[in-house]
């Protein structure tokens, strides 16, 4: 993988795409089983945990509110919890972590510590009162350190009280942090989703020993867990991410010729949207070897190459497919016909404005695409590619647009490429095992 000091890198129109991967461990997991198991009493062991940047921030987080953290192995860890977290001597750097510094921050909340979270330039712009609201409302404290809503916060935690939350647009990390902190709040907390979204925090809190609640309300579901519960260490196995599975996909179903399989992804299924929206647009995916792992189902997914086509997709599915808008879209300019996107405004506050910067990608490339508040439209057709493309940051933007140039008609680039290992390191080598041209 490129180092943070790479100026660029290029995709260039490749022939036939072929072969068989193995997704990297799925991030959502990854960073819950490091949280989980720093929280917990007793050992933790990890395997298949995502070695990427965001997620080693957060094991770093963790060892530093006091639990032990080693790697065992390719993809392999233990961590030793201190049954519960401690004040950490230093600033918590989360850097790029989203959900890394959104859940930390909910399980701090509920221990008697001061701690000061914080993060690179692209985490600083990212709002956080999203978090920090509901959390203040069960007790917790919040010094913003310069401008509000924005990190650097100071959070001073403990004695919480149990909150109902309704959430107007469904998030998984605002749920997610509530109910880490409703560990230690006093009552029973309760989040009330409008839609569902991805669900790892309650399975992965069963794991570890934790009753949680869930019942049924139509398109959403509501959420309870009582405080005092204890976590106790356990195995957990982390399956292959679904998110990071669409880009080898993606290639394989936008390469002439192409056949690409990717193993052991997990099928989750608030995280299958993406896949269930290609094959509305006509796309030969086939999913074999069904099995089990982690409490998850997984298998094995091959795409093929296909004449797409443009559809409407369903609003109530952005919750499960939120981060695959930008290779969604990526797909859909070689599409025929349109595709709409919409009610995904979530998208503006990510790593970046997703919606700004595919819509600003998209049209260098030459690919026609309408901006929305809420969403895009893009209609396909042939991409002209020969653009460099800026990523302000964003692995997924980047990944995006590299996908795109192994089809385009010119070279497609893309700046500040070493944010890729965020999320997906060995995300190139990975690419052009396949046959793909990027350097």
């Amino acid at each position: 993988m490129p180092s943070q000091l790479t100026a660029q890198l290029t995709a260039s129109r490749s022939s036939a795409l072929t072969g068989k991967v193995r997704a990297p461990g799925d991030k959502s997991m990854s960073h819950r089983s490091m949280i989980l198991g720093g929280m917990a009493s007793g050992v933790t062991e990890v395997e298949g945990l995502l070695e990427g940047d965001d997620v080693l921030a957060t094991g770093r987080a963790v060892e530093a509110f006091g639990a032990k953290v080693e790697r065992t192995g390719d993809g392999k860890w233990r961590i030793e919890g201190a049954g519960g977290f401690k004040t950490p001597s230093s600033v918590i750097d989360c850097g790029n972590a989203g959900t890394g510094v959104r859940l930390l921050m909910g399980a701090a909340a509920g221990y008697a510590l001061t701690a000061t979270f914080d993060g690179d330039g692209s985490l600083r712009k990212r709002p956080m009162k999203r978090v920090t609201g509901p959390l203040a409302e069960m007790g917790a404290v919040f010094d913003w350190q310069a401008a509000e809503d924005r990190l650097p916060v100071a959070l001073t935690g403990g004695t919480l009280k149990a909150i109902d939350y309704v959430q107007t647009v469904a998030s998984a990390q605002v749920k997610s942090a509530i109910l880490l902190a409703g560990l230690n709040a006093e009552g029973v907390t309760s989040v009330v989703e409008p839609e569902k979204s991805r669900d790892h925090t309650e399975r992965m809190l069963r794991a570890f020993g934790v009753e949680v609640g869930v019942e049924e309300m139509g398109e959403g579901w509501t959420v309870t867990l009582k405080g005092g519960q204890l976590l106790t260490g356990t195995f957990v196995a982390v399956p292959g991410d679904p998110s990071s599975a669409a880009f080898p996909l993606a290639a394989g179903l936008i390469v002439p010729g192409s056949e690409v399989t990717v193993e052991g992804v997990m099928l989750n299924a608030l995280r299958t949207g993406l896949f269930d929206t290609w094959i509305e647009m006509g796309a030969d995916l086939t999913i074999t070897n069904r099995r089990e792992a982690g409490g998850e189902d997984v298998g094995d997914i091959t795409a093929r190459h296909s004449a797409l086509k443009g559809v409407v997709v369903p609003e109530a599915r952005a919750a499960s497919m939120i981060d695959e808008y930008p290779i969604l879209a990526a797909t859909a300019a070689f599409a025929d016909g349109v595709t709409v996107m919409r009610g995904v405004g979530e998208m503006r506050v990510k790593e970046s404005d997703r919606i700004s910067l595919m819509v600003e990608g998209l049209r260098a490339c030459g690919v026609q695409v309408e901006e929305e508040p809420e969403g895009f439209i893009v209609t396909g057709g042939v991409v002209r590619g020969g653009a460099t493309v800026h990523t302000a940051h964003d692995h997924r933007i980047a990944m995006s647009h590299l996908v795109l140039g192994l089809a385009a008609e010119q070279p497609v680039s893309v700046d500040e490429p070493g944010m890729i290992a965020t999320s997906f390191p060995g995300f190139v080598e990975m690419m052009n095992g396949l046959g793909g041209h990027i350097a």
